[in-house]
Protein backbone atom coordinates (compact mmCIF):
# COMPACT_ATOMS: atom_id res chain seq x y z
CA UNK A 1 0.00 0.00 0.00
CA UNK A 2 2.86 2.48 0.91
CA UNK A 3 4.45 1.74 -2.54
CA UNK A 4 1.17 2.41 -3.91
CA UNK A 5 1.02 5.86 -2.53
CA UNK A 6 4.35 7.05 -3.44
CA UNK A 7 3.48 5.86 -6.94
CA UNK A 8 1.15 9.21 -6.44
CA UNK A 9 3.45 11.29 -4.03
CA UNK A 10 7.31 9.97 -3.83
CA UNK A 11 8.60 12.36 -1.19
CA UNK A 12 5.31 12.11 1.00
CA UNK A 13 6.51 11.99 4.62
CA UNK A 14 6.17 9.06 7.00
CA UNK A 15 3.62 11.21 9.02
CA UNK A 16 1.43 12.07 6.60
CA UNK A 17 1.33 8.12 5.37
CA UNK A 18 0.63 7.19 8.90
CA UNK A 19 -2.79 9.26 8.77
CA UNK A 20 -3.46 7.42 4.96
CA UNK A 21 -3.30 4.29 6.38
CA UNK A 22 -5.46 4.96 9.29
CA UNK A 23 -8.10 6.97 7.07
CA UNK A 24 -8.18 3.27 5.20
CA UNK A 25 -8.80 1.40 8.41
CA UNK A 26 -5.17 0.00 9.02
CA UNK A 27 -4.47 0.73 12.74
CA UNK A 28 -0.89 1.25 13.18
CA UNK A 29 1.20 3.54 15.61
CA UNK A 30 3.79 6.28 14.07
CA UNK A 31 6.69 4.30 15.39
CA UNK A 32 5.94 1.07 14.48
CA UNK A 33 5.34 2.73 10.79
CA UNK A 34 8.71 4.03 10.72
CA UNK A 35 10.16 0.66 11.87
CA UNK A 36 8.26 -1.08 9.32
CA UNK A 37 9.49 1.70 6.50
CA UNK A 38 13.27 1.76 7.74
CA UNK A 39 13.86 -2.24 7.51
CA UNK A 40 11.95 -2.41 4.12
CA UNK A 41 14.32 0.56 2.84
CA UNK A 42 10.91 3.13 2.17
CA UNK A 43 11.96 5.67 4.56
CA UNK A 44 12.32 9.37 2.79
CA UNK A 45 15.45 11.29 3.64
CA UNK A 46 15.00 15.38 4.19
CA UNK A 47 16.54 17.69 1.54
CA UNK A 48 18.50 20.03 2.80
CA UNK A 49 18.33 23.73 0.94
CA UNK A 50 21.53 25.30 1.72
CA UNK A 51 23.53 27.53 -0.23
CA UNK A 52 27.46 26.93 -0.80
CA UNK A 53 28.82 30.02 -0.15
CA UNK A 54 32.91 28.43 0.36
CA UNK A 55 33.97 26.72 -2.35
CA UNK A 56 37.87 25.99 -1.91
CA UNK A 57 38.54 23.53 -4.49
CA UNK A 58 39.13 25.93 -7.20
CA UNK A 59 41.74 27.11 -10.10
CA UNK A 60 42.67 30.76 -8.01
CA UNK A 61 45.33 31.31 -6.11
CA UNK A 62 44.77 31.10 -2.38
CA UNK A 63 46.65 32.96 -0.40
CA UNK A 64 47.73 32.58 3.16
CA UNK A 65 46.11 34.45 6.35
CA UNK A 66 48.48 37.38 6.39
CA UNK A 67 46.76 39.21 9.56
CA UNK A 68 46.39 35.56 12.02
CA UNK A 69 47.82 36.47 15.61
CA UNK A 70 47.61 40.41 14.90
CA UNK A 71 45.89 42.47 17.29
CA UNK A 72 45.23 45.99 16.32
CA UNK A 73 45.55 48.60 18.84
CA UNK A 74 43.51 51.28 16.96
CA UNK A 75 40.76 51.38 14.37
CA UNK A 76 41.58 51.04 10.78
CA UNK A 77 44.27 49.27 11.24
CA UNK A 78 42.73 46.02 9.86
CA UNK A 79 39.50 45.33 8.30
CA UNK A 80 38.42 42.21 7.72
CA UNK A 81 35.33 40.64 5.29
CA UNK A 82 32.45 38.97 4.89
CA UNK A 83 30.01 37.16 2.66
CA UNK A 84 26.85 35.83 3.89
CA UNK A 85 23.80 35.12 2.42
CA UNK A 86 19.98 36.41 3.09
CA UNK A 87 17.15 34.48 2.23
CA UNK A 88 14.48 36.14 0.63
CA UNK A 89 10.57 34.61 -0.38
CA UNK A 90 12.04 35.05 -4.24
CA UNK A 91 15.43 34.77 -4.19
CA UNK A 92 18.99 34.36 -2.20
CA UNK A 93 20.95 38.36 -1.81
CA UNK A 94 24.11 38.23 -0.77
CA UNK A 95 25.93 40.55 1.81
CA UNK A 96 29.52 41.24 1.37
CA UNK A 97 30.60 43.10 4.28
CA UNK A 98 34.06 44.89 5.61
CA UNK A 99 34.57 45.40 9.52
CA UNK A 100 37.13 47.20 11.21
CA UNK A 101 38.52 44.26 13.52
CA UNK A 102 39.26 46.89 16.48
CA UNK A 103 35.76 48.57 16.63
CA UNK A 104 33.91 46.13 15.03
CA UNK A 105 32.25 48.66 13.52
CA UNK A 106 31.22 47.67 9.83
CA UNK A 107 32.61 50.28 7.42
CA UNK A 108 31.47 49.42 4.33
CA UNK A 109 28.84 46.96 2.67
CA UNK A 110 27.08 45.99 -0.55
CA UNK A 111 23.76 43.90 -0.87
CA UNK A 112 23.68 42.06 -4.12
CA UNK A 113 21.96 39.14 -6.08
CA UNK A 114 25.36 37.43 -7.09
CA UNK A 115 28.45 36.47 -5.75
CA UNK A 116 31.04 38.65 -8.27
CA UNK A 117 34.25 39.95 -7.15
CA UNK A 118 32.67 43.64 -8.53
CA UNK A 119 30.32 43.65 -5.08
CA UNK A 120 32.71 43.11 -2.64
CA UNK A 121 34.66 46.04 -4.66
CA UNK A 122 31.86 48.04 -3.85
CA UNK A 123 31.65 47.55 -0.41
CA UNK A 124 35.49 48.21 0.08
CA UNK A 125 35.24 51.72 -1.71
CA UNK A 126 32.66 52.16 0.71
CA UNK A 127 34.95 51.51 3.18
CA UNK A 128 37.68 53.79 2.08
CA UNK A 129 35.32 56.67 1.34
CA UNK A 130 34.25 55.94 5.32
CA UNK A 131 38.36 55.94 6.06
CA UNK A 132 38.68 59.28 4.15
CA UNK A 133 35.58 61.14 6.12
CA UNK A 134 36.90 60.03 9.53
CA UNK A 135 40.66 60.30 9.13
CA UNK A 136 39.84 64.72 7.68
CA UNK A 137 37.54 65.06 10.93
Amino acid sequence: MVSDIRKDMPRIGSRKLAKMLTDNKISIGRDALFDILGRNGLLIRRRRNRIKTTQSHHWLRKYRNLTKGMKPIGPNQLWVSDITYIKTIDEVLYLFLITDAYSKKIVGFCLADTLEASNAVIALKMAFKQNQKVSSI
